[in-house]
């Protein structure tokens, strides 16, 4: 029996009758001999700090390894520990965010990182319930914080996880309902000693070998126990319920750009869709939008101002909703005074400001390439791709 084999504590359930157990021992050992070198990942035989295994798993959520290794040696270098986070201004984090998507974690990553420092002394607390008391800690961070970070006996289940035990134990019934079933069958995985490597060895296994598509299945090292592979048809699972897709909202967006360099902006309110971001005017988002009356809802002036349609419109999805906005610009007068609730931003400082991903396309949208500001990584991932 390898060391490994050893650490693991303890046998898991038979995933279906006929099978071999999946040895969580035999995992370890692929896993030492495989493991991904990650930026936020401790060195093999250390427990990982938990302030980069939190800023690590919250930045992951919903979003890939590619996309966010930029962004978290950004924040890691301007924010080398929780104090340091907890201490800058949400706009800054929000600024550094911008381009990640789903930005409510950003607000909820400065709202834990204060609550870490005010509650606990600056120190991540290692039991599962007093982690979930946190700020933006759901039950998943707080299981891979502490297994992770403190080799505690928890079980964290992401995407990667969830879809290696759906396939290791054939489960039939549909996500997201079979999810406490899918949970339940992972705990019973894992082992009683080096629960943090065995979490990150199912992350692995999925990102790695057990793909949603096409599946590496004969280089597994659970292959022989997986009820999916016997199946034939492992790339089916998990069984996922069909997915709604949100009815269509349509908008406008207005660009206002000053005669001596400065364009309108202002900030979305802290709470909701975007909050904290910056952005250009726009109308309300509806699925009954009336582009015939779209500038009842334009930034206001002094001074008379002709907006103009631009051609085209700009598409983007959010989470439960896919969203089209028409763009229209105006030129202001120099020293035009901003309306209320907006400001004036130098052109030079667009690519400061947290601006979310629908309102970099806005701004590439417009005329003038003073107003285009600085791609997001993965934006910049995406055209580099395209040019080869």
């Amino acid at each position: 029996m390898t060391v490994a084999a050893k650490a693991a504590g303890k046998k898991a359930a038979r995933p279906a009758v006929g099978l071999p157990s999946p040895q969580p021992g035999a995992l370890l050992a692929w896993y030492d001999r495989h493991r991904r070198a990650l930026p936020w990942r401790a060195p093999p035989g250390e427990r990982g700090d938990a302030y980069r295994v939190w800023l690590s798993e919250v930045m992951l959520q919903q979003t890939t390894v590619k996309a966010v290794a930029p962004y978290y040696v950004r924040f890691l270098a301007r924010w080398p520990d929780v104090r340091a986070l907890a201490a800058a201004p949400v706009k800054e984090v929000l600024t550094t965010w911008a381009g990640l998507g789903y930005y409510a974690r950003a607000r909820n990553l400065h709202a834990c990182a204060r609550a870490v420092v005010e509650r606990h002394g600056g120190e991540f607390p290692e039991n599962e319930a007093r982690l979930r008391a946190l700020p933006g800690i759901g039950a998943y961070t707080a299981a891979a914080i502490a297994a992770i970070a403190f080799d505690a006996p928890a079980t964290p289940v992401d995407g990667n996880i969830e879809r290696v035990v759906a396939r290791l134990h054939a489960v039939e019934s549909a996500l997201p309902a079979a999810k406490p079933e899918i949970v339940r069958l992972a705990r019973a995985l894992t082992p009683a000693r080096r629960a943090g490597d065995f979490a990150q060895a199912l992350m692995d296994l999925g990102a790695t070998v057990c793909t949603p598509k096409n599946p590496a299945c004969a280089l597994c090292p659970w292959n022989d126990g997986c009820a999916g592979r016997r199946s034939g048809a492992a790339a089916s699972y998990p069984r996922r319920a069909p997915k709604r897709d949100g009815a269509l909202r349509r908008g406008a967006a207005f660009v206002a750009r000053r005669a001596d360099g400065f364009v309108l902006v202002r900030t979305r309110p802290s709470q909701g869709l975007l909050g904290g971001m910056t952005e250009v005017p726009t109308s309300a988002w509806s699925s009954d939008f009336d582009e015939s009356a779209a500038l009842k809802s334009a930034p206001r002036f002094g001074a008379p101002v002709s907006w103009r349609k631009l051609p085209g419109v700009v598409r983007h999805v959010f989470t439960h909703f896919p969203l089209e906005l028409v763009v229209f610009a105006a030129e202001v007068p120099a020293h035009e005074s901003a309306p209320a609730g907006a400001r004036w931003l130098a052109l030079a400082d667009l690519s400061g400001e947290a601006l979310p991903s629908l309102m970099r396309k806005v701004v590439a949208h417009a005329p003038g390439e003073g107003l285009r500001p600085r791609p997001s990584p993965r934006a910049a991932a995406r055209a580099a791709r395209r040019s080869v």
